[in-house]
């Protein structure tokens, strides 16, 4: 493991390592045990293209935990941000850094940082996919369900960023995935036909449907960063694709729900259903440290 560009590029054996140094991360913190000496002295670039709550403060705080330095660059502090090639971009910081973490639009920008620099590469979202979001989703999982196995793992919502990498996510540690989405807005027609092969993926346009039998509902928002101007097409396309008490009365009794936030209650999700699962969903915030904190210390260590 070089980078972490996409969960497609792990095998379950690689994301289990992962969640398992997480795991062990966690414990220490909680624990008051100095985690310093794991990445002293070592520097990360953050490179943010879009805004960001918990991406940032969790790559911040995570790489200072661990004894390193974080550096942070936007559109209009860095040369990227005004058309300097990637390669040269990647090439440069390579030099001086030992880490690149990454939150922007293109998969190929963070594809072509690891293609052309020297550092490992962390993709903190892009629209194809959100790989650090869903490491702290399993780990969250696992933490409230033991295991993966025999799981059912249900999206409702858009065929985003998100529904890419949990569908990934899902299949392969062995949890069976389904997904209730609008036509229109399925996920990766790629990234579905590897599921159908690999795993067990199904589609439906009813969430009550989909979430039948499932141990964990997920769902985001209806309209990602650079889809507002779609607001009002989206609101008419998803009215329906709520998670709302006959979608968790569909699942079973002790289900789980997960949101990547933020949320926007009353539209994917009731107020009453978020608040009544608030613990499990501040813990998944929660784990986006833990989860990226072991992400860092397996490429920078």
């Amino acid at each position: 493991m070089k980078h972490l560009l996409k969960l497609a590029d792990l095998s379950r054996e690689e994301i289990l390592s992962i969640l398992n140094l997480a795991d062990q991360l966690k414990y220490e913190r909680k624990n008051g045990i100095d985690q310093t000496g794991y990445l002293k002295g070592k520097t990360l670039i953050m490179i943010f293209s879009k805004s960001s709550t918990r991406t940032r403060v969790s790559f911040d705080v995570g790489i200072t935990e661990l004894g390193g330095h974080p550096l942070f660059l936007s559109n209009s502090e860095s040369q990227i941000g005004r058309g300097e090639p990637v390669q040269d971009t990647a090439r440069v910081l390579s030099r001086m850094a030992h880490g690149i973490m990454i939150r922007t639009f293109s998969q190929q920008e963070v594809e072509d940082l690891a293609k052309y620099g020297s550092i490992p590469v962390i993709n903190g979202l892009t629209d194809y996919c959100h790989p650090c979001q869903v490491l702290a989703d399993l780990m969250t999982i696992r933490e409230y369900k033991g295991s993966f196995k025999g799981l059912k793992l249900c999206f409702v919502g858009d065929g985003n960023n998100m529904a890419n990498s949990l569908m990934v996510g899902a299949v392969k540690m062995g949890m069976k995935f389904a997904i209730a989405c609008p036509e229109g807005y399925e996920p990766d027609a790629q990234l579905m036909a590897w599921a159908k092969s690999e795993g067990d993926f199904f589609l439906s346009r009813d969430p009550v449907e989909a979430a039948r039998g499932a141990d964990v509902i997920y769902t985001d928002v209806w309209a990602s960063m650079g889809q507002e101007g779609e607001q009002k097409k989206r609101a008419a396309a998803f009215a329906g694709i709520t998670v709302n008490d006959a979608v968790m009365k569909a699942a079973k009794k002790d289900a789980m729900l997960l949101h990547c936030l933020p949320v926007h209650r009353g539209e994917e999700v009731t107020e009453e259903i978020f608040e009544a699962h608030a613990q499990e969903i501040f813990d998944e915030a929660e784990n986006r440290l833990h989860a990226q904190k072991a992400v860092l210390v397996k490429l920078m260590r």
